[in-house]
């Protein structure tokens, strides 16, 4: 399993350094757009969509919405906007997982699944087409990329060596507070790391980083919640050891609106 595991990420890597460096913007812009018309198909189960027909529905639905808000975000204040509305539902979503993660509708998970989707493909789709600031757009989406990998890694083997106390049992009852410090550590030290080789302050940047990294935890948890809701391990099947795709970019569905809000909102990219 762990080679398979190992294997799978291996390929995925490889898919994302040549999707990010290789293809040409609008390109890229439309690899983005599948991952998360994919994401959109295994979202449908969540909300008890069991049927073919009802699942591309759905994800035919998203696709929409995401080529909607490409072009509603062209203007600098509609990005803006649905950057902040995204971070909102994200502060929204963790009060859910704190207060209430039994209460669910499926319908009402539908709906959920429009600000987890479509702000996080503008994010990383808007960052990708960046041309303006410290660095190229491939450059920056891979900066935020390695850091939610680093939070994933560092909570994980941290957990597994040193984990007591339960982060979020009524959500993910393998998940612990040690394991998302560690997390978190990680998180800091690849922003550490980015603030180097780029030239940027360090102490805003690691700082910034840690925020990435709480944000990411919450994208996790988040789709924990939907998945254990609805009865369900794993998102799909689609990634042999991994589950489905959701369950690779969970974390990254939530720290990418942040991360671009970050990014913008401060002028270091324009």
């Amino acid at each position: 399993m762990l080679r398979t595991r190992i294997l799978t990420a291996a390929i995925l890597a490889c898919i994302l350094l040549a999707g990010l460096f290789l293809l040409s913007p609008p390109w890229a812009v439309l690899a983005f757009g599948a991952v998360f018309t994919i994401g959109a198909w295994e979202w449908g189960g969540f909300g008890a969509l069991r049927g073919a027909p009802s699942r591309l529905a759905y994800a035919a639905g998203v696709a929409l919405l995401l080529l909607l808000a490409w072009r509603w975000t062209a203007a600098p204040k509609h990005l803006m906007l649905l950057l902040s509305a995204a971070c909102a539902w994200w502060a929204i979503a963790l009060l859910w997982l704190s207060l209430a993660p039994s209460r669910h509708h499926p319908a009402l998970v539908l709906l959920c699944g429009l600000p987890v989707l479509v702000p996080a493909f503008i994010a990383l789709a808007r960052l990708q087409v960046t041309t303006q600031g410290f660095a190229r757009g491939p450059q920056i989406v891979l900066w935020l990329v390695l850091m939610v990998i680093a939070a994933d890694v560092g909570a994980y083997f941290t957990g597994h060596s040193l984990g007591r106390r339960k982060l979020a049992p009524r959500v993910s009852p393998g998940k612990t507070t040690e394991g998302a410090l560690g997390g978190l550590s990680m998180a800091a030290l690849v922003a550490w790391g980015g603030a180097a080789y780029f030239g940027l302050p360090p102490l805003a940047v690691v700082a910034f980083g840690c925020a990435v990294g709480i944000f990411s935890i919450v994208g996790d948890l988040t789709e924990s919640m939907f998945k254990r809701a609805a009865g369900l391990k794993d998102s799909g099947a689609l990634l042999p050891g991994h589950g489905g795709l959701l369950d690779r970019i969970d974390s990254v569905t939530a720290a990418a609106p942040f991360y671009a809000l970050g990014l913008l909102g401060s002028g270091v990219i324009a």
